[in-house]
């Protein structure tokens, strides 16, 4: 037996009227539409409640489930302590997770608790359910900061696990949506958030889950989006099933966007398989793009390859173009997987004979030996995306008047530190957003100085 329901809704402890103190009364459409799924789930009977909350512990590689018996919580900081919870965990299901988890080799398990105490975007959506169904087993799950495919496996991979028990299960996804809706709101405007909503509500509203997968990640941070993983898990639970979709409300009074939907199953559907659709999609883009990818690409490409496949550094091919057995320039070689970074390094002037061997070596640090994350696997090899960065001379500059985001990459120095900063990358839109960005890198701090250079980059794809 599948999930028999999902839910997606927000968690603004404003709608509590013990919080609101009559403030809730300006999303009063929000609160009679979280009324009506409360029941709504009173009605499927569920013996446990899955909840994914972006609130809850999240790793950067790692799905954690809340471990232990109980939990309990409170609403005390918002003022109103008297609003409180005790709650038991479905311990079984918390087990047969981590043991798919396991025997899949996915990134998901109770390990690495820092709170105990349940998390505000828990205890909202509770807080309505607990009126019609006073008693029933949680599962608390937290995001994390993996690729959207990801998450939807972790969806269908619960799924799984409630099947393999034969329980009785729903699901839900509580997230709110942008945060960024009005000038007034307490996290100001930006363009995206607007059309964040639109776009989420209208893919929810007709459950296109496969869409999920088009929302960029630089355009949901601009946008200030809150549950959008929480949602793709939510459409991970649902794969391959047959839905009766209502759209109950979407407010933005607060400035905030605050969603409600409802997908109750009806049977299978083969069709909603999502996730395959969009792998096979993925998996034809990205042949056609290595087909028309040129010979640095292809270095790149082929020398990571190798090194995965066969631990081996192969020397330089003699059938390159001359001009990469000739020039010398530094360059970056940056992988990206399912639209995020996997790998970035590079080197701001030549180090080696050639650029082609800047470029061979370069590839192989990125895949194998970049900080920020663990080596590529063989099995990720069909889903990379490569691009090389061939580095002009940088030339020094007297102010950030003489930057543009978009042509310059930025080097910004204090003495023996110094941050890189490549141009026209995605979510960096400003000149002071570049700076800021090689700073940190760099580690200078804001009461230091900093002297500036430019450099200008051929971009090859």
């Amino acid at each position: 037996m599948p999930v028999t329901a999902a839910f997606m809704v927000p968690h603004p402890p404003l709608i509590v009227p013990q919080v609101g103190k009559g403030s809730e009364a300006q999303i009063q459409k929000t609160t009679d539409a979280y009324e009506k799924v409360a029941q709504m789930i009173a009605e499927q009977n569920p013996r446990t409640i899955i909840i994914s909350s972006p609130h809850a512990a999240m790793y950067a590689d790692y799905f954690h489930i809340s471990p232990g018996r109980h939990a309990s919580g409170d609403l005390s900081q918002f003022r109103a302590k008297e609003v409180s919870f005790e709650e038991e965990y479905d311990t079984d299901l918390v087990d047969e997770i981590v043991r798919l988890a396991d025997k899949n080799s996915f990134f998901a398990g109770t390990l690495g608790e820092r709170d105990k105490k349940l998390d505000h975007g828990t205890m909202v959506p509770l807080y309505f359910i607990r009126k019609y169904l006073p008693a029933c087993r949680i599962v608390r799950i937290g995001l994390s900061g993996l690729p959207l495919t990801d998450h939807y496996r972790f969806g269908q991979l619960i799924a799984e696990a409630v099947d393999d028990l034969g329980i009785n299960a729903v699901y839900v996804a509580s997230g709110d949506l942008s945060h960024k809706l009005q000038t007034y709101g307490p996290y100001g405007y930006a363009p995206e958030g607007p059309e964040y909503d639109r776009r989420i509500m209208d893919v929810c509203s007709r459950g296109a889950f496969e869409e999920l997968f088009d929302f960029d990640e630089a355009f949901c941070n601009r946008a200030s989006e809150c549950g959008h993983r929480s949602f793709v898990i939510m459409a991970g639970a649902l794969d391959g099933l047959s839905l009766n979709i209502t759209q109950h409300s979407h407010e933005d009074v607060t400035g905030v966007g605050y969603g409600i939907c409802s997908f109750l199953v009806t049977g299978k559907d083969p069709s909603r398989r999502f996730l395959d659709s969009h792998l096979k999609k993925t998996k034809e883009r990205l042949n056609k793009s290595r087909e028309a990818s040129d010979a640095y690409v292809r270095l790149a490409a082929r020398t990571i390859e190798k090194y995965i496949t066969e631990g081996v550094e192969e020397d330089i091919p003699s059938d390159l173009p001359s001009d990469m057995l000739t020039q010398r320039a530094g360059a970056f070689v940056s992988i990206h997987e399912h639209g995020r970074l996997r790998g970035c390094i590079g080197t701001i002037l030549p180090t080696k004979e050639c650029v082609a061997k800047e470029i061979m070596d370069n590839a192989i640090s990125a895949a194998t030996k970049d900080p920020r994350f663990d080596p590529i696997t063989k099995d990720e090899l069909a889903w990379l995306e490569i691009n090389v960065d061939i580095l002009g001379e940088p030339e020094d500059i007297e102010s950030e008047d003489q930057l543009d985001v978009k042509r310059y990459g930025v080097i910004v120095s204090n003495r023996y530190k110094r941050g890189l900063l490549l141009p026209d990358l995605d979510g960096i839109d400003t000149v002071e957003q570049q700076i800021a960005i090689a700073r940190q890198k760099a580690g200078i701090s804001d009461h230091e100085k900093y002297s500036l250079q430019r450099f200008e980059v051929i971009r090859h794809y």
